[in-house]
């Protein structure tokens, strides 16, 4: 930009003094006696400066654009990661339990449920390994295995006599398993120097398949209807962490919800398929049966090296 400016005024000087020099007789003009500029020199300190102007500005401009949008090399790091939980080159083992029962014996809830005999059971376990690829930073696999099941042998419904609405439901048994396999990013936060107390963001996407058997009463007969159960989802699972010994860490996890499709296929006893649903749905709560307890093993400790 600058060569070009200064082409030009050069042309312009030059033009500019051709245009003032007399003609020879023949109408030719005469380079012997052109005259030469009177203030050439003003003139081009004029154009470096104003040119200096115009770079001047510009690295203004630049300089404020750098400042209002720095690099990523020039942000202000907040040091998340200085507190070390974890370190590269770990390699995580664990495992992960919940385990919920509910039992009722002639109970009521608010005179509209009543003579309530029920009793059921959640069980989880899930195994897991995982890599640190970076300090604070694992990627892993996870194994899981859940048994439900619940019993109602009576349960008696009154809606008053001005609805007119009663009934009993006289036996009610649903048994389920399901095995899953998932993958899971965890990302650790020191809260304190020595590295002993942290928290942690999970996700995990995860695929789970099992099958459910459900009996229940009807005319005195005992009837039975199978299902095969197929889930995807992408949860969420923050925590915390506490090593109770060097390389042993106690977590506590919550189930936050997430994103999750759900596909069932029910069959009679005969195996023929009678009916099939699909859900999809995302929902973020915290979810009480997602609450699990669980013991870490870390090898290859960096910090005694």
């Amino acid at each position: 930009m600058k060569r070009i400016l200064l082409s030009i005024l050069s042309t312009g000087i030059v033009l500019a003094a051709v245009a003032e020099t007399p003609l020879a007789p023949d109408g030719t003009v005469d380079f012997r006696v052109m005259p030469v500029p009177s203030q050439p020199a003003d003139t081009m300190v004029r154009a470096h400066e104003h040119l200096s102007r115009l770079k001047a500005e510009e690295q203004a401009v630049q300089l404020r654009r750098r400042q209002r949008f720095l690099p990523t090399r020039r942000r202000i790091d907040r040091e998340i990661d200085k507190l070390k939980f974890a370190y590269k080159g770990e390699v995580m083992m664990g495992l992960t339990a919940s385990y919920g029962t509910l039992s009722s014996d002639d109970s009521d809830i608010m005179l509209i449920l009543d003579n309530i005999n029920a009793s059921g059971t959640v069980a989880t376990v899930k195994p897991f390994i995982g890599y640190f690829y970076r300090d604070n930073n694992c990627l892993g696999v996870r194994f899981g295995y859940r048994h439900l099941g619940g019993k109602v042998d009576n349960l008696d419904v009154d809606l008053g006599e001005e609805n007119d609405l009663n009934f009993d439901v006289p036996y009610l048994d649903l048994k389920s398993d399901n095995y899953s396999f998932g993958i899971f990013h965890r990302s650790y936060a020191g809260l304190d120097p020595k590295g002993r107390f942290g928290l942690f963001a999970e996700f995990e996407l995860s695929v789970s398949t099992g099958s459910t058997e459900f009996l229940y009463e009807s005319g005195d007969v005992i009837k039975e209807v199978y299902s095969d159960n197929m889930q995807v989802k992408l949860a969420f699972n923050p925590g915390a962490a506490v090593y109770i010994f060097p390389n042993v860490c106690a977590t506590l996890s919550f189930g936050l919800g997430g994103i999750q499709y759900t596909s069932v296929t029910q069959k009679d006893a005969d195996g023929n398929k009678i009916g099939t649903r699909k859900a999809s749905n995302m929902k973020f709560k915290l979810n009480i049966a997602a609450i699990n307890i669980g013991m870490t093993i870390h090898m290859w400790d960096k910090k005694k090296k």
